[in-house]
């Protein structure tokens, strides 16, 4: 009797323990995923938690289940060893945040090493910047060792402990769809976000990392079926036709019969973006069209530049180009996915990345058209192309020749001293004085001196110009930051005494603009340069672009919201070249059109308000009435431009569209 009472009084505790075996994995990956959130978001949905929640037991009654097929010695280190994957993931994705205020991807994992070898003091300091949290991230890990012999799982005693786990991961993941499904509310949907539309940081914010990698990989394997969001009865909306453009107008548009492409084409993809661009209206020539028809360009992408790195005293150069030329005043440059390489692609191309992937070395397999050396080329300019880092760093190598660029870049014709960062001066120094002698020249630079890390100690042109900057108010960070943009700033004041010097300043355009905007920075530090606190989800990203030409008489002031999206046919109908505005996502900032900037979470700014994806709140600037249909309408076009744009990469449109050797020459392209 006393050892019938013996085991009763045991089985509790054996229960409690098969309890905390079961609930341990779902509970550990619950609660690293909530420490990544609040070390990288400042507002989380409460439902991110319920969905988070739910995939999270499943993932983790999967863990459980696996562990449990086989003897102890054998689930100890299948326990031990997913418990420590998760960790490094949630970890890495957490420093790889604090660096880039974006997530990694699987195709980054593949891809991303060099980066980090190359990049090892930004990655320390990412690391170092979250550290308490990747610390914390280490308690699930710490409880497995401190008391393994009550967590790690036993074998599974009976195929129904087997079948109950399974189906309760099952339930709990289906559940979760359900929940998501059916949260069809605000202007951009959580059921849109999860089925349709790949935004990592959203993704993440709602779902959770693992989710996210996920549903990161089925888009890798599966391609990216992304649709149209529909409205609140599931509808998909149609787009009409755009208008037939007004005989009294000149367009920026090639002789493109859309009706032929769609009769003719079999593929229901591509039919329906032959549709989409047909329906979307050109932009309008203008006053400014063919401004600078001839002329020689210099265009230069700068490593984290910005209207942060603008200086009276010591970048002065930067200071009269940006109040000179034209003066964008609501020029937003926003970060992707892929930072540097896709700021780059955006700028180049007028088209938004695809997320997940390098969108610029997946565009060398691409017809580019519109890509500057291959618009200038034919019309008899010497089109070069250079970057001060390693020529094949994120595969420049392949697609900027592919943009129609003769490319070099460090260790491929470019002796550089090996610093890091290297020279933008130094650069300028062995290569423009050569391209000068060419006629007309365009020159394309992609610098790096303004580099993180923001340091007098590991960083060389910060410590190359210290003494410039020496005299300044600020912290070490937002001196040194200043003191690498003291280097772009001497680069371009000696391309404009070598223009002036060789008569052909005043026949010469320079376009500058940021890869994005300094995260090397902490916001405290980028407040401090500002003079004021920054507006963090939109605000630290407006910037400068100067677009300068010393014949101008006088300053052209432009209030209308542009980003680096429009950088490309902006210059296109300034020097008068043919393209068609409808197929590229940015529009020429000078044509009478509204103005909108895209974010990579699909936030967005209009002319008149701007709306937040992360809170699905829409605010209209002080004293401007809307109505209450505009964001909701403002987005769905949203959409369909990430969408269309992703389509254009992913289908090789111009390919199909603009075919090689196509001329606006009244034909369609199949007649070419």
């Amino acid at each position: 009797m006393d050892c019938e009472n013996c085991v009763m009084d045991q089985k509790p505790f054996a229960d409690r323990e098969k309890a905390l075996r079961i609930l341990f994995f779902p509970a550990a990956i619950f609660f690293q995923e909530t420490v990544l959130k609040f070390a990288c978001f400042k507002e989380i949905p409460f439902s991110s938690h319920i969905y988070t929640a739910l995939f999270s037991l499943a993932a983790g009654l999967g863990i459980y289940f696996l562990a449990g097929l086989f003897d102890r010695p054998f689930n100890k280190i299948l326990a031990f060893a997913f418990n420590f994957a998760i960790f490094l993931l949630i970890g890495a994705q957490i420093v790889y945040f604090q660096i880039f205020s974006t997530f990694g991807t699987l195709y980054s994992l593949f891809t991303g090493p060099e980066a980090i070898a190359q990049f090892r003091d930004a990655t320390m300091a990412g690391i170092q910047s979250g550290l308490i949290y990747i610390l914390l991230c280490m308690v699930p890990l710490i409880l497995l060792i401190v008391f393994r012999r009550k967590i790690i799982p036993e074998k599974h005693r009976s195929a129904k402990e087997s079948i109950t786990v399974v189906l309760a991961a099952a339930v709990s993941h289906i559940l979760c769809v359900a929940l998501i499904s059916a949260n069809t509310a605000g202007v951009l949907s959580v059921s849109y976000l999860y089925r349709e539309a790949f935004i990592p940081n959203l993704s993440v914010a709602n779902f959770g990392v693992i989710t996210t990698l996920r549903l990161d990989a089925k888009y890798l394997i599966t391609g990216h079926p992304e649709k149209l969001q529909e409205d609140h009865e599931g509808r998909g909306e149609e787009r009409p036709d755009a208008e037939a453009p007004n005989e009294g107008l000149a367009y920026n548009i090639v002789d493109i019969d859309f009706d032929a492409l769609i009769e003719q084409e079999r593929n229901d993809a591509v039919r329906g973006m032959h549709e989409y661009f047909k329906s979307i209206p050109p932009t309008e020539k203008n006053v400014y069209t063919g401004m600078f028809k001839g002329k020689n360009l210099i265009w230069l992408v700068g490593e984290a530049f910005s209207t942060l790195a603008i200086n009276k005293s010591v970048t002065p150069t930067l200071y009269r180009l940006s109040n000179e030329g034209f003066v964008f005043n609501n020029f937003y440059n926003p970060v992707w996915s892929v930072s540097t390489s896709d700021g780059e692609y955006v700028t180049l191309t007028g088209l938004i990345p695809k997320s997940g992937v390098w969108s610029f070395k997946r565009s060398s397999r691409n017809h580019m058209p519109y890509g500057f050396g291959n618009m200038l080329t034919p019309l008899g300019y010497t089109c070069k192309a250079y970057h001060n880092h390693f020529a094949s760093y994120y595969g420049r190598n392949e697609s900027h020749p592919n943009l129609g660029y003769k490319y070099v870049g460090k260790g491929s014709e470019l002796a550089l001293k090996g610093t890091w960062p290297e020279s933008d001066l130094e650069m300028m120094q062995l290569t423009i004085p050569g391209d000068m002698q060419n006629n007309p020249f365009h020159t394309y630079y992609m610098t790096v001196s303004g580099h993180l890390n923001y340091t007098f100690g590991g960083n060389y042109i910060a410590a190359k110009n210290r003494e410039v900057v020496s005299h300044l108010p600020y912290s070490e960070a937002c001196r040194a930051y200043l003191a690498c943009n003291v280097e772009l700033d001497r680069a371009i004041e000696f391309i404009i005494d070598e223009l002036e010097a060789a008569g052909k300043l005043d026949d010469t355009v320079i376009v500058l603009s940021g890869d994005h905007y300094p995260y090397g920075l902490k916001d405290g530090e980028m407040d401090e340069l500002a003079g004021y606190e920054l507006e963090k989800k939109f605000e630290k990203y407006k910037s400068t672009l100067i677009l300068w030409n010393s014949g101008m008489e006088a300053p052209v002031y432009v209030d209308k919201v542009c980003s680096s999206l429009d950088v490309l046919p902006t210059i296109a109908n300034l020097m008068g070249l043919e393209y068609d505005s409808r197929l590229i996502t940015g529009k020429d900032i000078l044509a009478p059109s509204p103005g909108i900037a895209y974010f990579n979470n699909r936030s967005w700014i209009s002319d008149v308000g701007r709306y937040d994806t992360s809170t699905n709140k829409f605010t209209a600037n002080p004293g401007v009435s809307v109505d209450e249909e505009y964001a909701r309408n403002t987005q769905k076009e949203v959409n369909k431009a990430f969408e269309h744009a992703v389509k254009i990469l992913d289908y090789n449109y111009y390919s199909i569209v603009l075919p090689e050797g196509f001329r606006n020459t009244g034909g369609t392209p199949s007649e070419q």
